[in-house]
Formats: C-alpha cells, sequence, structure tokens
C-alpha cells in the first residue's frame, strides 16, 4: 500500500524534477570547492535545498524536511561568512546529498524514507555550533562488488539457419534448442512536454574538479555512492520512464504529419483516376511526383521523430564530477575533472545504458589511470592530474573520449598478468601486438591488481564496459603511452531505432552488416590470396588482412568462391568478409527476433521487396567461429591459387 495515497502524480513530478535539480546542485558543490566565496553560486545551491525542501515538506516527507533544514541552516552560515569551508565540511554536506538521493529511491518505490543517519545529523548540527565535522565517527557501510550487478550474459550455442529461417517464414517452427532471448526491449517512453523556453536544459559549464586533503573520518557519502553502481545510487530504482520534449520539435512532427496526410490525398485522387483507365503521360508523371514527394516527407518525418528521443548528454556527464570528487578524495589524489561537448545529444534509451560503462572508466581513469603525488612529482608531472571526459558526433555517430595523463598502460604488464590469471597462454602473449595487448584488459577476470580494494582489482569493470557497449552497436578503442596517459574512445550510433547496413549476399540469400564497421569494398582476385600460418590472408596497402568467408562463419557450405571483400574493423583488428555479392547501402529498423537468439544475430529486417534480411551481430559471430572456418576458406582459396 502506497504512503502517499493519492499523490502518486505529485510524487512523480516532485521525483523527476528533484532529481535533476539535485545532481546540478552536487556540480555546484564540487564547483564552490573551488570557489568556497562565490556567493552567487552559494546562493544558487541554496535555492536548491529550499526547492527540494519545499516539495518533500507539501508530501509530507519529514526526514528529508529535517535534513534539507540543516543543510540550508549550513549554507546561511557560509554566505554570512559565519563558518569557512573546509574539505571536512564539504564531505559533510555531500553525505547530505547522498542521503537525500537514497531517500528519492524510497520515495520511487512509494515508500516513506528513514530518517537519516544520526553520525550525520550530529555532524552538521556540530559544523552550524562551530565544532569540527570530522569530530563524528562514522563507519562506511559493506561494499557491495560490482561484479555482481552484470556479469556477461552466458552465450548460446550456434544457429541452424536453415532452421532459423524455415521459421521466419513461418514453414516450420524454428529449434529452440540453442535458442533464447537475449535482446531487451527499449521501454516504452511516455513524453513530457516543454515549453520553448523551458526546452533547453540547464547543462553545467566545463566542470573542473580540484580535491584537497585527503578524507576525514566523516564519510557517510563516498562509502554511500562510490562503491556501489550509479544505477542504485545515483538513479532511481526504476528505470526513467518519461522524456522532455520541446515543443518546437513537436510542432515539427505535427506540421510534417499534415503534409503527409496531403500528399497521401493526392495520391488517392491519382490511384482513382488510374484505375478509371486515365493512363496518360501527365497522370504517371504527377504520380512519380506524388511518389517522390512523398518519400522526402517521411525522410523528414523519420529525422524528426529521431530528434524527439535524442537529449543533451549532459544530463549524463553531470554525475560526473561528484563521483570522480568523492573517488579521489579517497584515495588521496589531486585530480582536475574537465568535461566538454555536454550538449551533444544521444538517443535517451542510449543514455541508460551508458551510465554504467562510464562510471567504470571515469573511476578507472582516477584509481588506476592516475599515479600518486609522490610518484607524478618523480616523474616531472604537475600536482594536479587531468581527466577529460568529452562528447562529440560525427558524421552518424557520437563519440565519447575519456582521457588522462598519468601513468599509461604497459603491454607487456598486461601480457604478462593475462598469462599469470591464465585468460591467456604464453604463445597468444607472443603473437600479440601493443595494440591487441590493450585489448586484453577487457577480458573477463583481467585485473593488474594483486590486492582487491573496495574501488577495483575483480577483474569485471572494463569487461562489464565492453559487453554494455557492444549491446548499444558501438565499439570501444584504446590509446595509451607509458608516462603520459591513456585514451578510451568510445563510437556509438546517434539511435539505435535506425541502423545503417551494408546488405550483402551469400548463397543467394541477403545479409546485413553494419555499417560502422565497413572501411571498404574490394574485388577479391585469386592470384592475391596467400596463405599465412594457415589462414588466408590478402595484402591490402601494405597490411596484411586475414580473410573470413561470410558462409563459412555462418556454417554454409559455399556454391561460388567469393567474388568481393568487405574490409571490416573491428574493436580488436581488422579483417576482410570474403562475400558473393553486394545489394547496397541502407537504413534499416531492427526488429528482435521473438522467443529465439541465435547467436551472431543481431536481428532481423524486411527489404524493399518484402524479404526477410538478418542483420549480423559480427562481433558475436567472429567471437563463436570455430578455429577452422578461416582454415576451410584457406584451403578453398589457396588450392585455386596455385
Amino acid at each position: 500500500m502506497s504512503d502517499f495515497g493519492g499523490m502518486e502524480d505529485l510524487l512523480q513530478d516532485f521525483l523527476t524534477e528533484s532529481s535533476e535539480l539535485l545532481s546540478e546542485v552536487d556540480n555546484k558543490l564540487v564547483e564552490l570547492e573551488k570557489r568556497p566565496n562565490d556567493r552567487a553560486l552559494l546562493n544558487d545551491i541554496f535555492r536548491g535545498f529550499h526547492t527540494i525542501k519545499g516539495g518533500a515538506g507539501f508530501l509530507n516527507v519529514d526526514p528529508m524536511v529535517s535534513l534539507c533544514h540543516r543543510t540550508e541552516n549550513l549554507f546561511d552560515k557560509l554566505r554570512n561568512g559565519e563558518i569557512t569551508l573546509t574539505p571536512e565540511i564539504m564531505d559533510a554536506i555531500l553525505a547530505a546529498t547522498g542521503v537525500v538521493r537514497d531517500m528519492f529511491g524510497a520515495m520511487s518505490q512509494a515508500r516513506q524514507p528513514a530518517p537519516a543517519d544520526q553520525h550525520l545529523l550530529q555532524a552538521l548540527d556540530n559544523v552550524l555550533e562551530g565544532k569540527s565535522a570530522a569530530a563524528v565517527s562514522h563507519e562506511p557501510p559493506p561494499v557491495k562488488p560490482v561484479a555482481e550487478e552484470r556479469a556477461p550474459l552466458p552465450q548460446p550455442g550456434s544457429p541452424d539457419w536453415n532452421q532459423l529461417y524455415d521459421g521466419l517464414l513461418g514453414t516450420t517452427t524454428a529449434s529452440s534448442h540453442n535458442a533464447r532471448e537475449e535482446q531487451r526491449p527499449s521501454p516504452a517512453l511516455s513524453v513530457e512536454i516543454l515549453e520553448p523556453e523551458e526546452a533547453e536544459p540547464q547543462v553545467a559549464a566545463p566542470v573542473r574538479q580540484v580535491v584537497a586533503d585527503p578524507m576525514s573520518a566523516l564519510k557517510p557519502a563516498p562509502a554511500a555512492t562510490l562503491n556501489k553502481p550509479a544505477t542504485s545510487s545515483q538513479q532511481l530504482s526504476a528505470p526513467e520512464t518519461t522524456i522532455r520534449i520541446d515543443t518546437v520539435r513537436l510542432d515539427q512532427v505535427l506540421n510534417l504529419s499534415g503534409e503527409i496526410g496531403l500528399t497521401k490525398n493526392r495520391l488517392t485522387t491519382l490511384r482513382s483516376d488510374i484505375m478509371a483507365g486515365k493512363m496518360d503521360s501527365a497522370t504517371l508523371k504527377s504520380m512519380d511526383e506524388a511518389i517522390g514527394q512523398l518519400d522526402l516527407l517521411v525522410g523528414d518525418l523519420q529525422n524528426a521523430v529521431m530528434k524527439t528521443r535524442m537529449q543533451p548528454i549532459g544530463r549524463l556527464f553531470q554525475k560526473y564530477p561528484r563521483l570522480a570528487r568523492d573517488l579521489a578524495r579517497q584515495l588521496g589524489k589531486d585530480v582536475e575533472l574537465v568535461i566538454t561537448g555536454e550538449e551533444t545529444e544521444l538517443d535517451k534509451t542510449m543514455l541508460e545504458d551508458l551510465n554504467d560503462p562510464l562510471v567504470h572508466l571515469v573511476r578507472n581513469a582516477v584509481d588506476h589511470g592516475i599515479e600518486t603525488a609522490d610518484e607524478r612529482a618523480a616523474s616531472g608531472k604537475s600536482s594536479k592530474a587531468i581527466v577529460e571526459l568529452s562528447a562529440t558526433q560525427v558524421g552518424d555517430h557520437i563519440l565519447i573520449e575519456i582521457t588522462d595523463d598519468g601513468r599509461g598502460m604497459r603491454p607487456d604488464v598486461i601480457r604478462r598478468k593475462a598469462v599469470e590469471k591464465g585468460l591467456i597462454d604464453v604463445e597468444t602473449a607472443n603473437s600479440l601486438d601493443d595494440k591487441q595487448s590493450l585489448q586484453l584488459i577487457f577480458l573477463p577476470g583481467f585485473s593488474t591488481k594483486d590486492q582487491i580494494s573496495s574501488v577495483s582489482g575483480r577483474g569485471v569493470g572494463m569487461d562489464v564496459v565492453k559487453t554494455n557497449i557492444q549491446r548499444l552497436n558501438g565499439r570501444i578503442d584504446i590509446q595509451s603511452i607509458v608516462g603520459e596517459g591513456s585514451r578510451f574512445t568510445i563510437s556509438l550510433p546517434l539511435t539505435l531505432a535506425i541502423l545503417p547496413v551494408l546488405v550483402v549476399k551469400v548463397c543467394d540469400q541477403p545479409f546485413a552488416v553494419p555499417l560502422a564497421m565497413v572501411r571498404e569494398i574490394i574485388t577479391i582476385r585469386q592470384d592475391q590470396v596467400q596463405e599465412v600460418s594457415g589462414r588466408a590472408t590478402i595484402v591490402v596497402r601494405d597490411e596484411i588482412l586475414s580473410v573470413r568467408s561470410l558462409a563459412h562463419l555462418i556454417g554454409w557450405q559455399e556454391t561460388q568462391l567469393p567474388q568481393f571483400g568487405v574490409l571490416m574493423q573491428s574493436a580488436e583488428h581488422s579483417f576482410i568478409l570474403a562475400v558473393d555479392s553486394f545489394i547496397g547501402r541502407d537504413d534499416v529498423v531492427i526488429k528482435p527476433l521473438q522467443n529465439i537468439r541465435p547467436k551472431g544475430i543481431a536481428g532481423a529486417t524486411l527489404s524493399g521487396d518484402g524479404s526477410i534480411v538478418l542483420v549480423l551481430d559480427m562481433e558475436d559471430l567472429l567471437a563463436s567461429a570455430h578455429a577452422d572456418n578461416s582454415a576451410i576458406m584457406t584451403s578453398r582459396l589457396v588450392e585455386q591459387t596455385y
């Protein structure tokens, strides 16, 4: 039974608005630590707490009102110069915002939140009385490792492609022995319309976080937020299913819908004329023009509808200044977090799934990438470390980069650690170049830490990062220079609703491969194919690339030697995908396969002639390929060559 009987709608509005407001307050608190005498910033923070307290009071949430009231009084004394901001006082304030966020979590389940911890309330009272906040000792709660939140999904068996097609076409029932549902549907989004003056969200200015002294004895906020995934501490328990849309964008959708209605009426009239036998050139020309106009309008409507789902990535980035600040203080490091590109827009559903990977990468940059103060001094670096988080749009993709100026990664150490943990053998390690060695950090169980701490060492974080990025049809690349730092680059499509693909043919059957992985198309000549280490390879501009037959990857017998090759770039390496022919480029809407999820299949779509086209998940398909697949390709091609 709800503790907010009759006020559920008001409660949801309060949680939506107050959660965003609290995130802005967190960012401003981080900025306030650099500019403790900024009265305008203090006033903004004061107003934010006052707004939250007012809403909580209306809903009769007394524990939140009491906590916010104490914090308000503290800010009032800071504004009046009665007390001076110290790192210990900031820890107490941030602990209060963390507890308020936990209270939001309880309220999202229609429960009255429990009162704030007495240690925290006493610490705030001590500050108000002019005492030290650090005088109150508080033990942090036990930490739940991130590993338990999201483990890699079990992999299904290789698909029976013939049965799969029979099942899709309805001729037989597809086998479910090796198939299961793995793709998660996007949650239905309800729409919250903003008036034009509210449409553009207030995104914090580029944030630079400077951390001072090590943490004091009072650490309720870092303990509550740093060592749990952001999904539990920085978001409400249920996924947010509302989206704010500028009314200007909705007006554009409405106008395009009206234009399409007019064109539909024109086509209906022309159809009646043609059915009546009016087949003169003028009628046919009018029909062609109307169809062309409809094509343009549908394309514009499609883009306009997609834009209604786009949200500024700053709404996600605004969570990380607090995260970096708390972690840096916990580790005793001096870190400056720089955020740029907050206005870059991304599909709303992708923002939610992108949170966990970015949390891991920011934490790893501060924990693993940044050296201690003594190490930085010994290497001649500034005591203040820089971590940059940026987002830019490049074509139909979004690039997100996390860069640090820390110690960098040593490929030889990574290879050695992977061998020590039994993730790869010595022979495999010796065959890897430096770029491939860096990719080993994404293996489940990999960690360079010998001791497990509350922050890292379990070897699951980067595995979660890669798994989640691949679920979003994206890829992640690494660049690192020893002694200078590392850069992680995430490439994502603008939206998951529509996927640009290259449609190829194998054994007279069309398949779609993600266009983001395609570099170029070449013709395969038999005299170009060479055998290297038992595999077919082709040299393209001094780069030796292995040849993978798509027919063999999916377990089919080739009906002819492949004539064309698609140069593809995966996260780990480049290769040539051998196919029979091409149909062309297309933008498709991927539909999940109900109750089946074969390995290597992202979903299905319909071509212009109504036939079914399977969309391939190339990363999954390559991972599931047996070692002898490429050997079969080699024997066929090399036999023809020699």
